[in-house]
């Protein structure tokens, strides 16, 4: 079992930033990609980055890329999500996700609760 939490979420003007945490408990988390997902009211969940095991490979939306940078310390089971130039369109739930491959059952994703990030223009 495999437990995520996010921190870091607040209010912020539009073009301040943000630094979103998410520790992972629980044993094969620094094995496999983790990232973020965001949802605003009324929007699917859309991707907003992801990152392989290793850290050397990301991914993002292509509306936050120049602007968002994900990381992740394997060693504390953290992903990170530094967000910078926030536009009011950046309004959302964040939510952190792990992919952890589990016997008998192969690979599945955990979510975080969601921390709200909320940008004011």
């Amino acid at each position: 079992q495999v437990h995520l939490v996010e921190s870091g979420g607040g209010l912020v003007q539009a073009g301040g930033s943000l630094r979103l945490s998410c520790a992972a408990s629980g044993s094969g988390v620094s094995r496999n990609a983790m990232g973020w997902y965001r949802q605003a009211p009324g929007n699917e969940r859309e991707l907003v980055a992801t990152i392989t095991s290793s850290g050397i490979v990301t991914n993002f939306a292509d509306s936050v890329k120049g602007r968002f940078t994900i990381s992740r310390d394997n060693a504390e089971n953290t992903v990170y999500l530094q967000m910078n130039s926030l536009k009011p369109e950046d309004t959302a739930v964040y939510y952190c996700y792990a992919n952890v491959y589990e016997t008998g059952w192969g690979m599945r994703t955990y979510w975080g609760q969601g921390t709200q990030v909320t940008v004011s223009s």
